[in-house]
């Protein structure tokens, strides 16, 4: 029995990273979109400022060139995160189902181990004792 719960428990610590390693995910998909959106604001005031939106005109700000490499750089990277996304989906619901099958598994023990009274001991007293 204690070997098993030394299985929950690690499951459980394997379904926790997985869940953490999701959150971080998330996380970094929502800076990165949140510091797209401010180079986007960023250029736009950059074109406004020195009147040329062609990205193509010769005297178009090297600024505003850089901060759309830096743009487009920050939304490549959020969209293959949004792949690693769903494969972390998929670990932590493998994981999870493998927590429930062990703790399933744990339960199903502790409700068939057998608890025996022993015959009364040198003081007259009985004493439980778990069977297996």
């Amino acid at each position: 029995m204690k070997s098993l719960d030394t299985i929950v428990r690690l499951k459980r610590f394997q379904m926790e990273e997985k869940r953490r390693h999701l959150v971080q995910i998330q996380t970094m998909i929502a800076d990165f979109d949140r510091m797209a959106r401010d180079l986007e604001r960023e250029i736009e005031a950059e074109e406004q400022r020195s009147g040329i939106v062609d990205t193509q005109h010769f005297a178009y700000s090297t600024y505003a060139r850089a901060a759309a490499n830096r743009r487009d750089n920050l939304r490549r990277s959020a969209d293959e995160l949004k792949g690693q996304l769903d494969e972390a989906q998929v670990a932590l619901d493998a994981a999870r189902e493998e927590l429930e099958k062990v703790e399933a598994l744990s339960e199903r023990e502790r409700a068939d181990t057998p608890v025996e009274i022993a015959p009364r001991n040198a003081g007259g007293r009985a004493r439980a004792v778990l069977g297996a």
